[in-house]
């Protein structure tokens, strides 16, 4: 029978297990999984939502049903969702660091930065090898402005991965923070080799530049970032005040 049989709705409900599963009881078998890609498809990302939560009713351990509804929740905007989601993947997956690596990044964009750092150190234990396990923490001790912490990380990461141009654009601006310029101005060169179209690293490569008063290549990197990104506000405030030679304080 079809995934979309409306003959396989729910009938009743009954109480719920844990906070993703949605209670209900069929009249016949449901493969809620199939449901939810179809409506996926269809661009029915709320339904998809609710067709995954039933899944996690029938089966509360259903992997896959959790990783679809993380990401899923994450397209619909509702993070609190997509955080359970991860976190109870990662319980049901205790030797994968993927779930906890997805949970300490949303962390991170919510500005979590405190609760991201025991997540990707979890993670850690998990994988050790993961350059991405490094760079999420480093990003959550960054936003927490702990800057030997994140310097670290990031020089972790970029030792498991040498071609890792966020861990390296990332560790370029942590060292303009802590105010290691020339050491910013190495990694970031080497950022800006490996991602040619991204218009903050030309950017942060500028502000380095500019502190150790190589103007010129200030000048140039500044250009790039905002021939990449015309709308690129604080690159083009940074590239007029160069052309001016203004001794303003760099901000980035």
């Amino acid at each position: 029978p079809s995934p979309f049989d409306p003959e396989a709705a729910p009938v009743e409900a009954s109480p719920a297990e844990n906070g993703l599963a949605l209670p209900h009881v069929h009249a016949r078998r449901v493969d809620h999984v199939a449901r939810a890609q179809g409506l996926r498809e269809l661009g029915d990302l709320s339904g998809a939502v609710t067709e995954l939560r039933r899944a996690l009713h029938d089966d509360p351990g259903a992997t896959d049903a959790l990783a679809q509804l993380a990401r899923t929740a994450r397209l619909t905007g509702d993070t609190a969702l997509a955080l359970d989601a991860y976190a109870r993947l990662g319980q049901a997956e205790p030797t994968d660091a993927g779930a906890l690596v997805q949970q300490a990044r949303l962390l991170v964009s919510q500005g979590r930065f405190a609760e991201a750092v025991p997540v990707g150190e979890e993670a850690l234990l998990r994988d050790p090898e993961d350059p991405e396990v490094y760079q999420v923490l480093g990003r959550a001790h960054l936003g927490a402005n702990e800057l030997g912490s994140a310097i670290l990380r990031f020089q972790q990461a970029v030792h498991l991965d040498p071609e890792h141009g966020h861990a390296l654009n990332n560790l370029g601006f942590a060292y303009l923070r802590a105010n290691y310029n020339a050491r910013a101005v190495e990694v970031l060169t080497q950022a800006a080799d490996l991602l040619p179209h991204v218009a903050y690293v030309r950017n942060n490569l500028g502000v380095a530049c500019e502190r150790l008063g190589r103007l010129e290549e200030a000048r140039a990197a500044y250009a790039a970032a905002t021939r990449l990104s015309p709308r690129y506000v604080q690159a083009r405030v940074n590239a007029d005040r160069v052309a001016r030679a203004d001794p303003t304080p760099v901000s980035y």
